[in-house]
């Protein structure tokens, strides 16, 4: 037997007894098992299992009531799933993991070969998670080898790094955890704040570690990950662009002061008009004098994009919370190391307020998809607007041909916990009914059912050009990255062109397919060594912008 089968073997040989907190169930479906009175009945057993076996029962779904392997289609066992949340919610407990088995002929293989489905669900004591409290999201950002990930792991664990980055493994997310649960992690880490200090996590590669974090933090602190390498901007641009952030973590590495990366990860941050705090990392690794050189490299730098550098080391966190904004950043310095300059930012992230809470309709850019066996698609991203709830019926799209689809939403987690409801501000993943996984791309939008959307392929922007060899004429094709989208596009300048340094108004349009664009919405664009900035000033919906049938689709990389 394959070690990935001991929770199902486990369970089928304790097996259902008087008393014992195992339960088996062939299927169950909302027609019979949520009809009046079967319902209560059904959540009062589900409570006895929980209460037998401590604050935790066992839900074998897919087998016959002597414990034989039925299976059942992956539909039925959805179904099934969403009947058991309902009891379990009604008992006052809630679903914390679910495994799942392919079934051929009563034998279990793998799934891709399977007729049917069995699973063993775990229900815990104790409600969803509540979402009321605070939820801010950082973004950092980063040269490759500055300490940005080593930082932070020691900033969530309240571990010393050993000086080789050990901490930095704290953050590696796993394939194997994004594919067996539904996450919702486009963050790598978080960590929070109980009103008598940090909630750190003890093991960040458990997801029920992080899951004890947000259930026991008033407060909460996600970082979004970036790339430090410059290849891969366009990586990074989407982790600051693509999330709606309240505040970005630009590291610089004491021992090699700022480099071409840091500046254009400071272009990005300060363009978007995020406000951000500088860390100077590694500060164990060289002398005072070599600090205080990068930190007048770092004010330097600053001045020179016109920002005021605070340094927290003189003003004090006081200062820096009470005067960050987009003109001012906060720089302090810090060691993973020794632990220098963490406490400052603890106390800064417990004491920084929300930015980016919108109130409003619900509305969510798609920025990850995948499929979870037995649950289905699901669409993770940062909620921008309003809130959504579990049964809550929602419009996806564009699609390709500009037309948005009605889905069901299935459930909610939030940094691998289930949630009956999310606000705007945390980042979320939805599995939603009616929707196949393959029919979901990056760059959609989740919206209210009774909201009226007009997608575009062509909208107005002011624009500022950063960075270019030469100039920007009219057909210029660069990728633009507005929320969650990555697309390539033409310009088409007002005059026939824009030179490095310039601003100006031009139309941009995407090539391939529409998407949903709002006046005053923000945007990168790059193109080989050609960067800037823009602010859409208008959308011209109309017959013309809804997507040609036979043009290609997908993201631009």
């Amino acid at each position: 037997m394959c070690p990935n089968r001991a929770a199902l073997q486990q369970a089928l040989e304790r097996g259902e007894q008087e008393g014992g907190s195992v339960e088996f169930k062939e299927r169950l479906t909302r027609e019979l098992h949520l009809a009046d009175g079967r319902m209560e009945s059904l959540a009062a057993q589900l409570r006895h299992r929980v209460l037998s076996g401590d604050g935790e029962a066992t839900y074998v779904v897919g087998v016959t009531d002597d414990g034989g392997i039925a299976g059942i289609s992956h539909d039925d066992f959805s179904e099934s799933m969403d009947v058991l949340s309902l009891l379990a919610e009604e008992a006052g407990a809630h679903i914390e993991d679910v495994q799942t088995w392919g079934i051929t002929d009563g034998t279990v293989t793998t799934e891709g070969e399977a007729e049917g489905l069995v699973g063993v669900a775990t229900v815990r004591e104790g409600a969803m998670l509540d979402t009321d409290s605070e939820h801010i999201v950082v973004g950092t950002a980063g040269h490759v080898d500055h300490g940005k990930s080593t930082l932070v792991g020691s900033l969530v664990t309240g571990q010393p790094d050993d000086g080789e980055g050990g901490t930095r493994g704290f953050l590696d997310v796993q394939p194997h955890e994004v594919e067996r649960g539904l996450s919702a992690d486009l963050s790598y880490a978080v960590y929070g704040f109980d009103g008598e200090g940090p909630v750190r996590m003890d093991n960040p590669h458990r997801k029920t570690d992080r899951a004890r974090v947000v259930e026991e933090s008033d407060k909460l602190v996600s970082f979004v990950d970036t790339v430090g390498h410059e290849p891969w901007l366009r990586t990074t641009i989407r982790g600051l662009v693509g999330q709606k952030l309240d505040y970005g973590l630009l590291t610089v590495a004491a021992d090699d002061g700022p480099t071409k990366t840091t500046r254009e990860h400071l272009g990005v941050l300060l363009a978007t008009e995020l406000p951000t705090v500088v860390a100077i990392t590694k500060a164990d690794a060289v002398t005072d004098e070599r600090v205080a050189e990068v930190e007048r490299e770092v004010e330097r730098l600053l001045r020179d994009v016109d920002k005021t550098p605070l340094l927290v080391g003189r003003h004090g966190v006081d200062a820096a919370v009470e005067e960050i904004s987009e003109n001012v950043v906060p720089v302090l310095t810090t060691s993973a190391v020794t632990m220098e300059g963490l406490d400052a930012l603890d106390e800064l992230f417990e004491r920084l307020p929300k930015t980016t809470a919108q109130s409003g309709p619900f509305r969510m850019y798609i920025d990850r998809t995948y499929s979870v066996t037995g649950v289905g698609a699901v669409a993770s991203g940062t909620i921008m607007s309003g809130e959504v709830e579990a049964g809550d019926e929602l419009l996806l799209g564009p699609m390709a041909d500009g037309s948005f689809r009605e889905v069901e939403v299935r459930s909610i987690e939030m940094h691998y916990h289930r949630v009956d409801e999310a606000k705007a501000g945390r980042i979320v993943g939805i599995a939603l009914k009616g929707v196949r996984e393959a029919d979901i791309e990056r760059g959609m939008v989740l919206l209210p059912a009774d909201a009226d959307p007009e997608p575009v392929r062509e909208f107005e922007a002011e624009v500022v050009v950063l960075n270019h060899p030469t100039r920007i004429d009219d057909g210029y094709e660069p990728v633009v990255h507005l929320e969650t989208i990555s697309e390539a596009a033409t310009f088409h300048p007002e005059g026939g062109q824009l030179l490095p340094g310039d601003s100006g108004s031009t139309t941009v349009r995407f090539k391939f397919r529409p998407y949903l664009v709002e006046e005053g919405q923000r945007f990168v664009f790059r193109e080989g060594q050609s960067k800037g900035v823009g602010t859409v000033t208008d959308v011209n919906p109309g017959d013309d912008s809804k997507a040609d049938p036979d043009a290609d689709s997908g993201e631009t990389e």
